[in-house]
């Protein structure tokens, strides 16, 4: 008869690795809390949003744990969603035909997250579209259009407006304080206000004109230097003098990072306006629409899906 010894170290691990793994039930994340990223890289997104905005930041994409937003497809064509990046823009269709598209899926997507269906304002952005490629969308009844330059509006909306009185223009390009004026006049709602300079110079020219477009506040929600926005840290001052200054402020606007899973940034923006009791979030673009409806926009900004890539 052979000695019982100890097990050999091969025999102890293959056992360890047969061993099936559990998740501690005090180890559950939130859903829209960032995940430690399995490769050692740092997280795309500032741990807190009270810290310092200007922090370093890695632009690989990153997964969060909510079934709906992009890192689990599968899950999202269970729930009915198109995949991260809706593509009706990228076969020929004709403009209100991706009109229905976009406007379908914004509002299953709104359904999905608990809102109506119609919770969600598409502004379909038509910067360097011409007007005759603008009609037949008008016709069909959309009537929020965004632009990105006030000279371009002021030169292609006056005759359309004549045709469709109740069209309501959207500033959603960065906008300089010498066209405050220009853009008070024009616009119905201003999406970029992002520093002081440019609060004091559209509350001169409302005062002036009498006129009061809605405004919101541009975060630069991903510290990006290339990007206009004001950083979160900074948010709170710029709100202060806004409000002084008399700008109806309405919400908080935001461009996530490209390339990443946008989810995180639009729960953060939809946590600073909670935080600042501020009810509308402008945020989606042609890539993302589906994820900003679920998690809570109110104005969704789509170009590409509706007139097809810039030309």
């Amino acid at each position: 008869m052979h000695a019982v010894g100890p097990p050999s170290t091969r025999q102890t691990l293959r056992a360890a690795q047969q061993q099936p793994q559990t998740t501690p039930p005090g180890d559950r994340t939130h859903p829209f809390e960032q995940r430690a990223p399995l490769d050692g890289r740092k997280p795309v997104m500032p741990e807190h949003h009270t810290r310092s905005a200007r922090q370093p930041f890695e632009r690989a994409p990153q997964g969060v744990s909510h079934p709906f937003v992009g890192h689990q497809e599968e899950a999202r064509q269970r729930a009915g969603l198109a995949g991260r990046h809706p593509r009706p823009y990228r076969r020929a269709m004709p403009e209100t035909e991706a009109l229905d598209t976009v406007r379908a899926q914004i509002a299953h997507a709104a359904e999905l997250g608990g809102r109506p269906a119609d919770a969600a304002t598409l502004i379909a952005v038509s910067k360097t579209v011409p007007a005759e490629r603008i009609l037949p969308l008008l016709e069909a009844g959309q009537r929020d259009y965004g632009e990105n330059r006030v000279q371009e509006a002021q030169a292609k909306w006056p005759d359309l407006r004549a045709r469709f009185s109740d069209v309501r223009l959207h500033l959603v390009g960065q906008l300089q304080s010498n066209k405050a004026a220009d853009a008070v006049a024009l616009f119905d709602t201003i999406h970029s206000v992002d520093r002081s300079s440019l609060v004091a110079a559209l509350a001169r020219a409302m005062e002036t004109q009498g006129r009061r477009p809605d405004c919101f506040v541009q975060v630069n929600i991903g510290d990006e230097e290339q990007k206009g926005g004001v950083a979160i840290a900074e948010l709170p001052a710029l709100l202060d003098e806004a409000r002084v200054a008399g700008l109806p402020i309405v919400g908080l606007m935001a461009v996530p990072p490209a390339d990443t899973e946008p989810a995180p940034y639009f729960a953060l923006l939809a946590k600073l306006a909670r935080e600042h009791g501020l009810s509308q979030l402008s945020m989606g673009m042609s890539g993302d629409y589906e994820t900003a409806a679920l998690i809570g926009a109110t104005h969704i900004r789509v170009g590409t899906a509706l007139f097809g890539a810039r030309r």
